[in-house]
């Protein structure tokens, strides 16, 4: 790099592994490694430059519409498990579920989100949890790789983390890889208040077409937390607090206020790898037997999206996966179908609610709020 690359440049940053990525506006990442020493086992580490000043964010980010159709898809990404470097797939298989060898893990994670994103076109990218692999050496490099396709094709995400994302002594804190995803382009990431327990606490609202600024539905996103800090070899994972539910209590009743409806009619989870299933929480019962007409809210998991981490249980290996999401604010329904590997057809479609009532495979409805 001459002298005269080199007189504007403001800004400095190293990051770790050959298929290192920035999706930084204005940043530069060099294509010569730097020589370190004492680290045998540090992958490559490559400068990115910023040349003169980079553009600042603007605080008002573009809202989330449905489109002409009334119709507003996202794609849900979950355990993409990113580490500092190429990384290991263990458990690949191919399209007939025959076992590959070990092979680069990441750069199939990163492929694999690609081919989604172009079949899907989706107006909104949901990251669930444990983007990040555990005990990596450089959250922030693993953290570019797995937004980056995002950013290519200039997709808005949102994000929450997993137990693992923060895990291991170099980890960033949820807290610092929360600043750095909401600093990017696209972004609608949001760390939430700051009297709720956990970072990532915060609402989206899918808005009807421009010029209307009218709410027709509403996401809530929750921190799952990571693992309770303990002493001995059998400690577990934390929980949802209580202060994020009064915080989802107080802010869903006031939107719902607002357009005068009540009830939730999915839930979306993420970071459990395999678990892939959607559930109908049945019909309950009032105190004294008397039956209600409350029927859901769904119940469906993600997949595992990433070739580092495990996809299989007891010897047996699965594909990676992702959940597609399909809001139709015309005839007021909710679909959901999964993207498998080597199958071009959505997989397990599924209609959650229709004509702006949760059904089940019975037909059973009752009124609810699609959120």
């Amino acid at each position: 790099m001459g002298k005269s690359t080199w007189w504007n440049l403001v800004k400095v940053d190293v990051l770790f592994g050959s298929d290192a990525v920035d999706p930084r506006p204005e940043w530069a990442l060099m294509p010569s490694s730097l020589q370190l020493s004492g680290q045998p086992k540090l992958p490559i580490a490559r400068l990115s430059v910023l040349h003169g000043r980079a553009q600042s964010r603007s605080d008002t980010r573009e809202a989330l519409r449905v489109k002409e159709d009334g119709k507003f898809k996202f794609v849900q990404i979950s355990d993409t498990h990113m580490v500092t470097g190429v990384g290991v797939c263990k458990d690949a298989i191919d399209a007939d579920g025959n076992s590959l060898p070990e092979s680069e893990a990441d750069s199939l994670t990163v492929g694999f989100i690609g081919k989604i994103l172009d079949v899907e076109n989706p107006d909104l990218v949901i990251l669930t949890g444990d983007q990040l692999h555990h005990d990596i050496l450089d959250s922030k490099s693993a953290l570019f790789k797995v937004v980056a396709p995002i950013i290519e094709r200039s997709i808005p995400f949102a994000a929450v983390f997993g137990n693992h994302d923060s895990e291991g002594i170099h980890a960033l804190s949820r807290t610092a890889q929360m600043s750095i995803l909401q600093n990017l382009p696209f972004s609608l990431c949001e760390s939430g208040p700051e009297h709720v327990d956990g970072i990532g606490n915060f609402c989206l609202q899918i808005l009807a077409p421009a010029p209307s600024e009218s709410p027709l539905s509403t996401l809530y996103f929750l921190d799952s937390h990571g693992q309770i800090p303990s002493k001995t070899d059998n400690s577990d994972y934390d929980h949802i607090k209580q202060s994020q539910i009064m915080w989802f209590r107080d802010i869903s009743q006031t939107l719902r206020r607002a357009r005068e409806k009540d009830g939730i009619s999915a839930l979306g989870c993420g970071h459990d790898h395999v678990n892939d299933f959607c559930a109908l929480l049945p019909q309950r019962s009032q105190q004294g037997g008397d039956t209600t007409t409350q029927l859901g809210p769904w119940l469906c998991y993600g997949g595992g999206s990433g070739f580092g981490g495990y996809c299989s249980y007891d010897g047996m290996r699965f594909h990676r996966r992702t959940r597609v999401w399909e809001l139709d604010t015309g005839t007021g329904s909710l679909k959901t179908w999964k993207r498998v590997e080597y199958v071009t057809d959505r997989v397990d479609e599924l209609v959650l609610v229709e004509s702006g009532v949760v059904v089940d495979s019975l037909g059973t409805r009752m009124e609810s709020e699609i959120v």
